[in-house]
């Protein structure tokens, strides 16, 4: 009888035993899910967070040079900088105020767009800076971002090549008895001041009696 009792006692602990070894290993496997679960989740908000701050990089670079943008991601500000050896370009439209009153506000903003865009791929192709739109005009300037014997140069391209394309867009308008707009354009190397001011809206700009004659 004492045997038997043993006997019995240990089918129950073995019982017991493997009760809770199989409990365990219940609370394991969900432990373990879960967490994988949460490492995906953890992961997926991750590449979201990486995505928003490629895309905030992009549209901070969209708007400032890179060495302005970094400044102002490190330290909160940007100081201004002298460069000694800039040209800068700008351009309007001749008598765009009497061709304005002739067109309605959806089609004038559509007409400038059109023409700012192709502005701004021609300058991309001389590695020129653009600068700012007010209105009609538009400025860019070369030797910002590294001063080079040849800035000059492409900037003169540039301005003949943005002629090029009102000239050819003049045809258009014209065949379509349209109107169209003819550009003026100035061109000055010289010294100037660049930097952001203002705490909203960040806008670089550039100052000196460079930009100034430029206009």
């Amino acid at each position: 009888e004492a045997d038997m009792e043993r006997q019995k006692a240990r089918r129950s602990l073995m019982m017991t035993g493997s009760g809770s070894t199989l409990l365990l290993s219940f609370f394991l496997l969900l432990g373990f899910t879960r967490q994988k679960k949460h490492n995906r989740v953890l992961s997926l908000k991750n590449v979201e967070i990486q995505r928003e701050h490629e895309r905030s990089d992009e549209l901070l670079l969209n708007i400032l040079p890179a060495r302005v943008a970094d400044e102002l991601k490190q330290f909160g500000e940007s100081k201004a900088h002298r460069f000694d050896n800039v040209s800068v370009l700008f351009s309007d439209f001749i008598d765009f105020t009497r061709i304005a009153e002739k067109l309605s506000p959806e089609i004038l903003v559509k007409e400038l767009d059109y023409c700012f865009k192709a502005f701004d791929r021609i300058i991309n192709k001389y590695d020129l800076e653009k600068i700012k739109t007010i209105g009609d005009a538009y400025m860019c300037a070369g030797g910002l971002s590294d001063s080079s014997s040849s800035q000059a140069e492409e900037i003169v391209k540039a301005a003949l090549e943005m002629q090029q394309f009102l000239n050819k867009w003049k045809e258009e308008k014209i065949a379509r008895g349209e109107h169209f707009f003819e550009a003026r354009i100035g061109i000055h190397t010289g010294s100037v001041v660049a930097g952001v001011v203002g705490m909203k809206k960040y806008a670089y700009d550039i100052w000196g009696d460079t930009v100034n004659i430029a206009s």
